[in-house]
């Protein structure tokens, strides 16, 4: 098989990881086997190509990373700001941790409270909205801390 194809295939492979894990650490590896492979239609060269790779591939992972601005030591925010923080809303059925529905602004919502040993929280009891995770809010019961 020639060289340039081998490079290739790595490459993709490579890219195809980095789609279903979104970290950029497979990405430098796709990058740098794709310029092995245009330098392999020149050349067989494994013991060029190799640390070409190779070397490639490190100073990619070391600068690529933080040139986007990517920290993986940082923690990815778990929620969004949005409209609905702090907002007061009515519980619209028993909401505890596990499950429950709120009523806001006309619209209904998945609730849930913030830990398992919240109270539980009463139909057509007030609530304050503190979390907003993708579909469900995360609330307190109005008057508690």
């Amino acid at each position: 098989m020639d060289t340039w194809i081998v490079f290739l295939i790595v490459a993709l492979v490579a890219f195809l990881i980095e789609i279903a894990t979104p970290t950029m650490f497979f990405l430098s590896f796709s990058i740098a086997a794709v310029f092995c492979s245009v330098l392999g239609i020149f050349t067989d060269n494994y013991n060029l190509l190799i640390p070409v790779f190779v070397i490639l591939s490190i100073l990619l992972v070391l600068f690529l990373r933080p040139l986007l601005n990517i920290e993986p030591s940082k923690e990815a925010k778990e929620y969004f700001d949005s409209q609905y923080i702090n907002k007061e809303a009515i519980a619209s059925t028993d909401i505890n941790y596990f499950t429950g529905r709120l009523t806001i602004f006309d619209e209904t919502w998945e609730a849930r409270t913030l830990s398992e040993e919240a109270p539980e929280i009463k139909k057509g009891d007030k609530v304050i909205i503190v979390k907003h995770n993708d579909l469900t809010m995360f609330v307190k019961k109005k008057g508690r801390k």
